[in-house]
């Protein structure tokens, strides 16, 4: 059994700029853990899914002022786990924090189900029209990776996490390793908009890796249903296949 499923190691950033360790050590999640968290998405769906979109907007917007109140705090760090320069984080938080607001608004209203009916034909020659009907519905827990160079906007709160979060999915998102902390607080953030907005307990949760093996783990997770994924190509062909080679 490898050492991620039995006992959690742990691991720092690295400052890009000076190559030395940055922040704090964090801990990565044991396979036992991200069956639990798995567990919980799952339980955490029934429920979610089936709240009005109001409600869902609600926890987006909260999120959202969640992340632009941080960003003090927020961009600093950043600027230290990935060297990028201070006004494009700045303009990151914003994107990202629009982004949650422009899914809620989408929600606010049921026109984004699509909903379709085409009425049957009994009589109709020279056979007989059925019923059809369709409407978009969420799968269920879905895999967010974050992403290297984008710390904010295709991250941990980035548009895969708000995109999922408005249309009743859960979220297991796996923070990069090149940003840790960073990660770590905007998830705190999104937890408790969670819980100051009513959601259930579950609806969102982070996984820490500082290599590959947990996020392997995480998509082939058979709870999960969908996976958002912003990085190399040999990244995206890899979790390709392991998607593929999934029962389902």
């Amino acid at each position: 059994m490898s050492p991620a499923a039995t006992a959690a190691r742990t691991f720092r950033a690295v400052n890009p700029a000076t190559g030395q360790p940055e922040g704090p050590e964090h801990r990565v999640t044991t396979l036992a853990e991200l069956k639990e968290l798995g567990a919980r998405a799952k339980a955490a769906f029934r429920a979610y899914s089936r709240l009005p979109g109001s409600q869902r907007a609600a926890f987006l917007r909260a999120a959202a002022d969640g992340l632009d109140a941080a960003a003090g705090e927020l961009v600093p760090l950043a600027m230290a786990e990935t060297a990028l320069p201070e006004a494009r984080l700045k303009g990151e938080v914003l994107r990202t924090s629009n982004q949650l607001r422009m899914f809620a608004g989408l929600i606010e209203d049921d026109a984004w189900l699509g909903a379709r009916v085409d009425p049957g034909d009994p009589n109709r020659q020279p056979a007989p029209k059925p019923d059809v009907r369709a409407v978009r519905r969420p799968l269920g827990p879905v895999a967010v990776f974050g992403a290297s160079n984008f710390p904010f906007a295709f991250s941990v709160a980035g548009g895969d996490t708000a995109a999922a979060l408005a249309a009743g999915c859960t979220v297991l998102a796996k923070a990069h390793p090149g940003h840790p902390g960073t990660s770590q607080q905007v998830a705190d953030i999104i937890v408790e908009a969670a819980a100051s907005t009513g959601m259930p307990a579950g609806v969102f949760a982070l996984v820490m890796d500082d290599g590959h093996e947990v996020g392997a783990a995480l998509v082939q997770l058979p709870v999960v249903k969908a996976v958002g994924f912003t990085g190399s190509r040999a990244g995206g062909d890899a979790l390709t296949r392991l998607a593929s080679s999934r029962p389902e």
